[in-house]
């Protein structure tokens, strides 16, 4: 199950970074908000939440152990406490973004909410890949 997290994250790292490079060249060339940019913004959170589930499924059934002397080594607090812990908040943004845009009645409004809640979930997410053990 930790392969398919691994490569998993791959399709979302990539769909993640082109939603919000959509949302950007929308919000900047003030584009209308069609289909096909709600269709990327919703497939992001779908692929998202699914990563979040198959994580769930890997830390729960992964063995990790528990206790406070293993918060001291960087690798094993990384695995077990900073990672899953940022990728929810990643998930929060990104499924924020989501609802956000849907109120908003504006296409600028539309993107900006992408732009800033998926870029959040991005920025998130990069900054606690396990890059030592993923790539």
């Amino acid at each position: 199950m930790k392969a398919v997290h691994s490569y998993w994250a791959y399709l979302v790292l990539i769909i993640l970074i082109f939603a919000v490079i959509n949302a950007i060249i929308g919000l900047t060339q003030k584009k209308q908000f069609t289909d096909k940019d709600l269709r990327i913004g919703l497939f992001t959170l779908i692929v998202s939440h699914i990563q979040l589930l198959i994580g769930f499924v890997v830390y729960f059934t992964g063995g990790f152990q528990d206790g406070l002397s293993e918060m001291k080594n960087p690798a094993i607090r990384l695995l077990s406490l900073e990672h899953p812990l940022t990728m929810i908040l990643a998930i929060i943004f990104i499924t924020i973004g989501w609802s956000k845009h849907k109120k908003k009645t504006e296409d600028v409004a539309k993107f900006k909410s992408f732009v800033i809640f998926y870029g959040i979930g991005l920025v998130l997410i990069l900054s606690r890949i396990p890059w030592n053990n993923w790539l």
